[in-house]
């Protein structure tokens, strides 16, 4: 993998050491609540699968998938719902599992779907947060690393849809991506 990744900016301990923490966390804020797990295909889905596990809580799943980019390495501005949820939302507690919230766009976006709704609540939780390329101010209600302005891929994010599989996060050589 030397050929795509410059360097590994989070290891596969510390990010699991950071996702049993969230876990704890949603775990005691829900805790009597109805919670339903909205994973955001395709990057979350293995930083949701390792959450799920360290939620002590009884929780439904559904997935949504979405899109801003397509393949490129810049969103495209416009986004585009792919797969909707199975479930109704009404009255429920929303918990969106994002793998990054980057210029918040595709964000926004969703929150003010499901809130429109009737969701009893809606929270965010995301494994990485770029806040230096937020252009819509939203801010994760639970975090776990927030990370330099790098194209990063790995941990279920990818790029051209490959290298989601390694187990760490790592940034992505330039010349990956600049193509």
């Amino acid at each position: 993998m030397d050929q795509v990744i410059e360097r590994v900016l989070l290891t596969e301990v510390e990010i699991q050491k950071k996702v049993e923490e969230l876990g704890a966390q949603i775990s005691a804020d829900y805790e009597g609540k109805d919670l339903l797990v909205v994973g955001i295909l395709k990057g979350a889905l293995v930083f949701m699968a390792d959450l799920i596990r360290a939620i002590q809580i009884p929780v439904t799943i559904d997935f949504m998938a979405v899109s801003s980019y397509g393949q490129g390495a810049t969103s495209s501005g416009a986004v585009r719902i792919l797969k909707d949820l199975d479930r109704a939302v009404e009255d429920r507690h929303i918990l969106i599992v994002e793998d990054i919230v980057d210029t918040g766009l595709t964000l926004n976006y969703l929150l003010d779907n499901l809130r429109s709704r009737g969701a009893a609540s809606v929270k965010v939780c995301t494994i990485l947060d770029k806040p230096n390329r937020r252009t819509i101010p939203i801010e994760p209600d639970y975090n776990g690393f927030v990370i330099p302005d790098e194209f990063v891929v790995g941990y279920g994010l990818d790029y051209a849809e490959k290298y989601r599989h390694f187990p760490y996060v790592a940034i992505l050589k330039r010349e990956v991506y600049e193509r």
